[in-house]
Parts: C-alpha cells; sequence; structure tokens
C-alpha cells in the first residue's frame, strides 16, 4: 500500500487523542504497541521488552490520520516512575509522517497535556543524544554525562516546572 510522502502529509489533519491506559481502545493500544515496535526494536534495532509496567500508569498522546493510522505517539509518565519528575517517553513519529513538522507538533502537545495533568511537575526525558538540539529547543537542558542505553547514546534532559 502507498502511503502519502511527508511533503503531502500536514500534521493540521490529524486527530489528536490523549487517554489513561484504561481507557485505550484495543485497537489503540494494538497500534501503539505495533508502532512502538517498528521504530524501537526494528528500525533501531534494540531488543528489548518495549510492554513494561509503566503503560498501564501513564497517559498516551496519540495522533491519528484520516485513515485511522497511528501517524505519531508519546506516553506521559508520572513523577516517581521513570525519574523523580514526570517524564515524557516512547516518543515517536510513523515514518510515511517524518519530515512534515509532526514531532515538533507532538512535542508541543506532549508538554501541554503533561502540565494539564501534572500542573507543577518538572519534565525529565531520557533523550537519544543527536536529539539534543531538538528538545533544547522547546527549554530541556542537558543534566547528566552521556550514557548507552540499547547500544544508543542517550543523555537526560530536564523541562523545569516554570517553562511551557
Amino acid at each position: 500500500m502507498n502511503q502519502p510522502s511527508a511533503s503531502s502529509q500536514q500534521p493540521a489533519t490529524l486527530q489528536w487523542q490523549c487517554l489513561p491506559f484504561a481507557e485505550l481502545s484495543v485497537h489503540q493500544l494494538h497500534s501503539i504497541y505495533a508502532a512502538r515496535s517498528a521504530v524501537f526494536v526494528l528500525e533501531q534495532n534494540c531488543v528489548y521488552q518495549d510492554i513494561d509496567h509503566k503503560d498501564p500508569l501513564s497517559h498516551h498522546l496519540m495522533a491519528w490520520d484520516s485513515q485511522q493510522q497511528l501517524a505519531a505517539y508519546l506516553r506521559i509518565v508520572p513523577p516517581g516512575l521513570s525519574f523523580a519528575e514526570a517524564s515524557l517517553g516512547r516518543v515517536l513519529s510513523s515514518a510515511s509522517w517524518r519530515g512534515s513538522g509532526i514531532g515538533r507538533e507532538l512535542l508541543t502537545r506532549g508538554i501541554s497535556a503533561l502540565r494539564e495533568i501534572y500542573p507543577q511537575a518538572a519534565i525529565r526525558i531520557g533523550a537519544q543524544a543527536y536529539l539534543e538540539k531538538f528538545y533544547g529547543s522547546f527549554g530541556f537542558v542537558q543534566v547528566s554525562e552521556l550514557y548507552l542505553e540499547d547500544d544508543i547514546p542517550h543523555i537526560d534532559m530536564l523541562l523545569s516546572s516554570d517553562q511551557t
């Protein structure tokens, strides 16, 4: 099946949803796990247990295209689960949407949704090191040395609670 190119797709045409785990439909959950497996296990060649104890405790931000295919996703992890602070994780865009600006829209919406759910929380992320400038453009600052996670260079980054 031919997918439209990123240049022909716009994040403004997407349907966005942010739901707690218990409110996800079977279709939504299947789409989330399939996308995470495609990006993190297959594309990045990281063999690890993706489905974890954090999913049922997290909110899930999803962007759906007109064909009801998952275009972008992230999970909002409560404070004290991954880090002392709240966190954004499993940030991804589907291959057919890359280059469309969807990553910036996803992170903007993710930060906003997290601030609604946890108004006073700072946000800490474990970012792939090559994305430091991208996350920095939202106000995140590096707060750790470089480390390897699944053989991929990462850094911890923090967005203080008074930044949007």
